[in-house]
């Protein structure tokens, strides 16, 4: 009876220790977990040239994976437009509520977000815990905001023109604080105080008034939160915003790395704690902003982080 027990446990001893490395993956990730996309400005979820090429390109590396890109709105041309034109914390709450009510993410997924839709699902991870967000990958993502008027993209000129017309007239003005996107990231060196108190997005997720324990405690759940900058890049600025660095206040020339930033030294996301663990990674991509190398990509962040 004894020998039976422990032959008993032992089988269930191997079985743990077999199984577990598959449902966890290595680097935290999983060749099953699902991965959510979220697109950036003037694209949508479904572009056959952006967010559906990257789709692609995991369903090839990993066979039978879900991925899910978010449409935020009813349309594609609405999600386009809303990427402009709707509040970005409304923006989070129909992204969180998508991937609630998704059963195929119920087990947890990793997560890609390109250009401003990488700070977008960052604040989903600090905001929105369950179901559980594994990775996190920023290509591109801007998350010290940014301090230059966007340049506007192919199809969408007349909408991005209006956009850079507001954000020119005042950026923390009410109405376009809360309608324009592009303002609630806008971080004006110059003006410090101004940004954290009119800010209603950045300023929040970065902690820079109320320091809201749960955000960090959410954040540092990730397995990996990847940076990602384009070395080139001509879009974001400053490029450095991609990877937490912004200008020192009062200027716009002289910039800081996320290390000597007091959101970094006082750890006010648990960024620190994450990058002494090996949980937060830095990397670059040779090209202008969103010119994603499929081999790059396939080796560093599907391969790397996905499978």
């Amino acid at each position: 009876y004894k020998m039976a027990n422990k032959i008993e446990m032992f089988s269930l001893f191997c079985v743990i220790f077999t199984v577990v490395p598959v449902v966890f993956g290595t680097k935290g990730s999983n060749a099953t977990l699902p991965v959510v996309i979220w697109h950036g400005m003037g694209d949508s979820c479904c572009n056959p040239q952006s967010m559906g090429m990257i789709k692609s390109w995991i369903e090839k590396q990993i066979p039978n994976i879900y991925v899910h890109s978010l449409m935020i709105g009813a349309s594609e041309s609405q999600d386009m437009e809303n990427g402009f034109l709707m509040n970005v914390n409304d923006q989070v709450t129909m992204a969180c509520d998508k991937i609630k009510k998704d059963p195929k993410l119920a087990a947890g997924y990793n997560s890609v977000g390109f250009s401003q839709g990488g700070q977008f699902l960052r604040a989903v991870a600090q905001r929105c815990p369950n179901p559980p967000m594994h990775n996190l990958v920023s290509m591109g993502g801007q998350h010290q905001g940014v301090y230059g008027l966007p340049k506007c993209p192919g199809n969408n000129s007349t909408l991005c023109d209006y956009v850079r017309k507001l954000l020119n007239y005042g950026a923390y003005v009410g109405f376009v604080q809360n309608r324009i996107v592009q303002a609630e990231y806008w971080h004006d060196p110059m003006n410090e105080d101004e940004y954290k108190a009119k800010s209603v997005f950045l300023a929040d997720i970065n902690q820079e008034r109320v320091k809201n324990p749960v955000y960090k405690t959410n954040l540092m759940k990730l397995a990996n939160l990847v940076l990602v900058q384009f070395t080139e890049d001509t879009v974001v600025e400053p490029k450095e915003s991609e990877w937490f660095g912004f200008y020192k206040p009062g200027q716009a020339k002289e910039k800081y790395t996320l290390q000597e930033s007091p959101l970094y030294k006082e750890d006010w996301l648990g960024l620190k704690a994450m990058n002494e663990a090996g949980k937060l990674h830095f990397l670059g991509t040779v090209g202008d902003h969103m010119q994603v190398n499929e081999t790059w990509f396939i080796q560093n962040i599907i391969k790397t982080f996905f499978v």
